[in-house]
Parts: C-alpha cells; sequence; structure tokens
C-alpha cells in the first residue's frame, strides 16, 4: 500500500487536489506541495487548514521547486517519502517529472499529455511523441503511471469504457461534449491556464473518423447539443488528448471532441491569433527585448483561480455514445454536472479546477489502495472504471447516464444498477 502524496503544480487544480487528497488523509498519509512559487503553495495549505479539509491530524507542507530539474524533484520525492507523485503543473514538465518517478519508484498521475514549449499540435496519436515512447520504462521499474487521470482526459475515458463493457456490444461513435454553462463576470478570461488553452486551439483541430486522423482547422465545425441541465449549447470540433488514447485502446472508428464557445471567446481568440499574439515561438522587440506573444497575454489575463468567488452556473461533460446492444441500435449518454458555486462552498474552487482536480485526488486513492497500482503505464480507459467511477460519486462527481427518456445516477455496486428514477 502507497502512502505520502507529492502535489506538483499551484493552480487551481493542485488547490483541488490538495483539499481532496487532506479529506482522506487517513488513506494517504502526507500531503507535500511544490512548485516555483513557494507562496502559492503555503495559500493552498493556508486554504486547507482554513477549511478544515484535512480528515486526520498528519503532515501537510509547502516546497519550492523547479520541476524541470529532475534531480531535485527525486531529491524531494526521497525527502518526503512520498510514493505518490500527482503532477498538475505544467504541461511541458511532465518527462521530467516522470523521469523522477521511474528513478524513485513513485508512481505517476497526470491531468493532460505533455508539450514541447516550442512545437504546437504535434503529430497524432500525441501520446505516441513523447509518453508512450517510456512505458517500458515504466514496466521495467515497476512503476504505475497513470496517464490523463483528470476530467477530459480522464472521466471521459473511464465512461467509454462504461459504455463498452455494460452497454454496448458494438460501439460506433462516441463524442465527447465538454461545456461550461457558469459565468465569471469577468470581460474575458480562460479557465485555466491561458498558455496552455490557447495553445490547444491554435494549430490543426485532430479527430479520429472511418478508423484514420482527420483534420480541421479551429471553429470550421459547429455542432448544437440539447443537453441535462444546461440545454441547448453550441459547440465545435477541437482536438483533444482523450481522442489519443481512444482511438488506440478502444476498437472504435469515430471519437470526436466537442467544446464549447461563446461569441467573445471566437472573438478574441481570432483576434489575438491573426496578430500574431498566440504565438509560442520568441520575438524581439523594437528595444531588443525577447518576448514570447503567448506569455505576454498570458500574463495580462486574469488568473484562472481568481475567478472561483463570482463564478456562477453550472458545467456538463460526458460522451454521447453510438453503437449496438443485443442486435438494436442505441444512443447514451454519460456524463457529470458540476455547480461553480457549490464548488466555491467546498473547497474554493471554480467548477472547472474541482472537475479536473477530484479525479487525480481519485486516482491517487485507487493506486493507494492497490486497485491501480499496475506496476506500469495506463491510460485511464486500460483501467477498471467502476472503482474510480463508485470512488468519484462519493467525492462530488457523480455518474448519470440517459438512455431514451431515462435519466439516472448510477448507483456502483457490484454490478452497476442504476438508481431508481425520482
Amino acid at each position: 500500500m502507497k502512502k505520502n502524496v507529492l502535489i506538483i503544480g499551484a493552480g487551481g487544480v493542485a488547490h483541488v487536489v490538495a483539499h481532496k487528497c487532506a479529506q482522506h488523509n487517513d488513506l494517504l498519509g502526507d500531503i507535500h506541495i511544490a512548485s516555483r512559487s513557494v507562496e502559492k503553495c503555503g495559500a493552498i495549505v493556508d486554504s486547507v487548514r482554513e477549511k478544515k479539509s484535512m480528515k486526520v491530524g498528519g503532515v501537510i507542507e509547502s516546497h519550492a521547486l523547479n520541476a524541470l530539474d529532475v534531480e531535485a524533484t527525486k531529491r524531494l520525492i526521497e525527502s518526503t517519502r512520498c510514493q505518490i507523485v500527482v503532477n498538475v503543473g505544467s504541461a511541458f514538465i511532465n518527462m521530467s517529472v516522470l523521469s523522477a518517478c521511474i528513478a524513485t519508484g513513485a508512481a505517476y498521475i497526470d491531468t493532460a499529455i505533455h508539450e514541447d514549449p516550442l512545437k504546437i499540435c504535434e503529430t497524432p496519436p500525441w501520446y505516441g511523441n513523447y509518453e508512450w515512447r517510456r512505458r517500458e520504462e515504466c514496466a521495467a521499474a515497476g512503476v504505475t503511471a497513470v496517464l490523463g487521470a483528470g476530467f477530459d482526459p480522464g472521466v471521459v475515458n473511464a465512461y467509454a469504457a462504461l459504455a463498452r463493457d455494460e452497454y454496448f456490444d458494438r460501439i460506433d461513435s462516441i463524442d465527447i461534449v465538454d461545456v461550461n454553462a457558469g459565468d465569471h463576470g469577468r470581460w474575458f478570461a480562460t479557465n485555466f491556464d491561458p498558455e496552455i488553452n490557447f495553445r490547444e486551439f491554435t494549430g490543426q483541430v485532430w479527430s479520429w473518423q472511418d478508423k484514420q486522423w482527420t483534420s480541421n482547422r479551429m471553429f470550421e465545425i459547429r455542432k448544437d447539443w440539447n443537453l441535462p441541465v444546461v440545454g441547448t449549447r453550441t459547440t465545435y470540433m477541437t482536438g483533444h488528448d482523450e481522442i489519443h488514447s481512444l482511438s488506440r485502446n478502444l476498437d472504435v472508428p469515430n471519437i470526436r471532441f466537442w467544446m464549447g464557445f461563446g461569441e467573445r471567446y471566437i472573438t478574441v481568440f481570432t483576434v489575438l491569433k491573426n496578430l500574431g499574439l498566440l504565438s509560442e515561438q520568441p520575438i524581439r522587440t523594437a528595444e531588443g527585448q525577447e518576448v514570447v506573444p503567448l506569455k505576454v497575454v498570458k500574463a495580462v489575463l486574469p488568473d484562472p483561480s481568481s475567478l472561483a468567488p463570482d463564478y456562477t452556473g453550472k458545467t456538463c461533460i460526458g460522451d454521447v455514445v453510438k453503437g449496438v446492444k443485443d442486435g438494436k441500435e442505441r444512443e447514451i449518454f454519460i456524463y457529470n454536472v458540476a455547480d461553480h458555486e457549490e464548488a466555491y462552498r467546498e473547497v474554493g474552487s471554480q467548477a472547472i479546477s474541482y472537475t479536473a482536480g477530484v479525479p487525480a485526488a481519485a486516482a491517487a486513492i485507487l493506486i493507494a489502495n492497490g486497485d491501480w497500482d499496475a506496476g506500469r503505464m495506463a491510460n485511464v480507459e486500460e483501467l477498471p472504471p467502476k472503482p474510480f467511477l463508485s470512488l468519484l460519486s462519493t467525492m462530488g462527481l457523480p455518474t448519470r447516464i440517459k438512455i431514451g427518456d431515462v435519466d439516472e445516477e448510477l448507483v456502483f455496486a457490484g454490478k452497476v444498477q442504476p438508481a431508481k428514477a425520482a
């Protein structure tokens, strides 16, 4: 049984992971939070204490760390005796943190795919460019590395695995739909790291269609979805991490990702891109100073964690799955609805951070209790979905399923049984 957790990162998602690990510290043990800014780590520690999130008395400490420094990360893992590392820092540090985990034997969890800061939208499948190349290292060291254990990627991967295991004999398509129907009251802001947010949408849009990679432009393909709770929402097909693993691990010919965008976001994004302000490549100003335009944009936008106090409304994220069961065509929607104000009351975050952070903490618990301690690298859909989704239901992210006119919360007790309609 593994104990003691090192959380790398000090943004909104790390804030949630810390609170949720604290709520289960009787199982997880000591909690350590590390990033370049020890002040931000300290603020998270203070928040955990103020909200009395620690289930039992124990250690919660902050540390300064440059996670690109593998040796420094190794020393911190060893000095804190952490056996589980939850990496929710920048997507640029994944390989460095993974190296430190392989060297020390600590389990590794992340919530997003690795990125090279000088490259955008690399050749699919994206996991094949970095993470999957290190599967043999993990297996040889007996190190558990769970990739993409946020919500999307993460929970939506588990939804796809559950659909395969329980609801279909053959799946023809999976459409992952992510809609934030909330309002933060700012004229413009991104819900997570602006640099990572914009990078997602400046390259090609890759989808998996007819068992091959298909490229489109951002905002080229639009679709309106009528969703539970949040109603009809406009989304656009975009590329996303989970398509790249699901296309490899599930025998499904069509896998697409749809994200909701308002007209203001599209307008601002288009202007910034056309002006060259979303470029990741350094430029030199007339004064001779070298700057990265995208980093300048990030610096002038609100910190996503600052949005939480004023956020209202809900999110709706899930999988629309179509296929055949018992010789009949079937369509289901497996999903979760999260509330921004409820997330803020519980842990002081907005729902975007909440939906990403709770699953990462759940993955740490499943590694600690052995359910997911696989001793190898795995994407979420390669691991048993029921323990994960069952645990999430107790941690604030219940799973619902809509089949035809029936819309119910799933109750995970042995074989999955839908709850009775209200």
